[in-house]
């Protein structure tokens, strides 16, 4: 089947960020004991212990979560029309940019990985030739600009993935931050070159530190960033075809496109109704909003805060959130009824928060479908990419999955 549906509907697609359910094969290959992750396992252990009971998650155990992952707390069977599945991720490493990227269709499994440090020379120049001062900060791989601006490694993604730009909106306003990524991406081989504006708990050199594989970065959620309002955050990616990514192939065609939470700054679609936000809550109703307008719909949304309770190796916060996860989703499964909706929970890698770093973790994800009027319930193989969650998302809006830059085949039953 390659798209041509009379009966199409609404698309939701909600990414749980770093909620993996087990570890890659190849998940130790840069750090040996991630081979024992496990986000949604470890968290529901976690939970019993903390909470004196079970995690309350009857939506996703009713989507099919019990299916694709086999602990204990988990209900295994559904009277729900689903397709229940697990992918691995389809890129290197564990990144919430390159998972979302490859999600939409991109081909991503070509990041270029690189440590700030091997590559002074080039940025610093490009920086200078827009017209900024530029400086090591105390002789260290990483430099300072204007004296405001830390550009660094991301200490949050594997080592070399991602760059950042950082800074305090009390020193300069967000658009001077974004003028500075901007330079930096001109000339970054890397995946992503991010830019963030928030307010600290500090002067931000006081929160630099080593990282690993060499990296030397901002510590980010030490700095206060992540507690404080106000932060801002612009992704800047490596140059992708978005033109052949899910949201503008459906915009193409007329469906109306709402990118929510995160899934508002990472992806590209200049039609699309973006509605970033943080909070959980504003996330879950942003896109309960957007399902009950009126027609067809694309709505991705990412959910933000389970990834920064694995940042924060807080396994009681990410047990609360996916609590209010689960709510959220009993909105959006009652909303979509009708034939042609769909509603699609996964994740964009693992963030475990009991594994003893505050990195992402290489982990399979769940791919969880609710099809509203299929028969029955069907457990699919497992997937080789992210891929084949944008590839059923473009099927069952009536697109042709061979639009896509990947040009995913349509994974066998899910997309009908």
């Amino acid at each position: 089947m390659t798209g041509g549906r009379n009966d199409r509907g609404r698309t939701v697609i909600v990414v749980v960020d770093g909620f993996g359910i087990g570890a890659m094969p190849d998940a130790g290959a840069l750090r040996p004991g991630d081979l024992t992750a496990d986000t949604c396992g470890h968290v529901l252990d976690h939970a019993r212990e903390a909470l004196g009971r079970p995690l309350r998650l009857p939506v996703l155990g009713a989507l099919g979560l019990g299916l694709v992952h086999p602990h204990p707390d988990l209900a295994r069977g559904t009277r729900l029309p689903v397709a229940a599945g697990r992918a691995a991720l389809g890129y290197p490493g564990a990144d919430t940019f390159a998972g979302h990227q490859t999600m939409m269709g991109a081909d991503f499994s070509r990041v270029t990985v690189a440590r700030l440090g091997e590559h002074l020379t080039e940025v610093t120049a490009a920086l200078r030739a827009a017209g900024h001062e530029v400086e090591l900060l105390d002789g260290r791989p990483l430099l300072l600009v204007d004296g405001r601006v830390l550009v660094h490694d991301n200490l949050e993604a594997d080592p070399g993935i991602n760059w950042n730009a950082s800074a305090e909106l009390a020193d300069l306003d967000f658009d001077g931050i974004l003028a500075v990524a901007r330079t930096v991406r001109a000339v970054a081989p890397v995946a992503r070159v991010i830019a963030v504006g928030g307010h600290a708990d500090g002067p931000l050199p006081g929160f630099v530190r080593d990282g690993d594989g060499g990296t030397v970065g901002l510590d980010t959620p030490a700095s206060g960033f992540y507690r404080h309002d106000g932060l801002q955050v612009r992704h800047l990616g490596a140059e992708l075809d978005h033109t052949r990514q899910l949201p503008e192939l459906a915009a193409r065609s007329g469906i109306p496109v709402t990118l929510v939470g995160k899934a508002a700054d990472i992806l590209a679609c200049e039609a699309a109704v973006r509605r970033p936000a943080v909070p959980t809550a504003d996330v879950l109703a942003h896109t309960a909003e957007a399902v009950r307008a009126p027609g067809e719909a694309l709505v991705v949304a990412n959910v933000q805060e389970s990834d920064l309770a694995g940042h924060q190796q807080d396994a009681e916060r990410y047990a609360r959130i996916l609590e209010q996860v689960d709510a959220g989703l009993a909105a959006l499964v009652a909303l979509l009824d009708r034939p042609g909706d769909r509603l699609v929970v996964t994740g964009d890698h693992g963030n475990d928060p009991t594994i003893g770093h505050a990195y992402h973790t290489r982990e399979y994800v769940p791919v969880l479908i609710h099809r509203p009027g299929a028969p029955g319930v069907e457990l699919l193989p497992d997937a080789d990419s992210l891929a084949d969650v944008g590839a059923t998302a473009a099927a069952a809006l009536g697109l042709d999955p061979r639009g896509l830059a990947n040009g995913r085949r349509i994974p066998q039953g899910a997309a009908v």
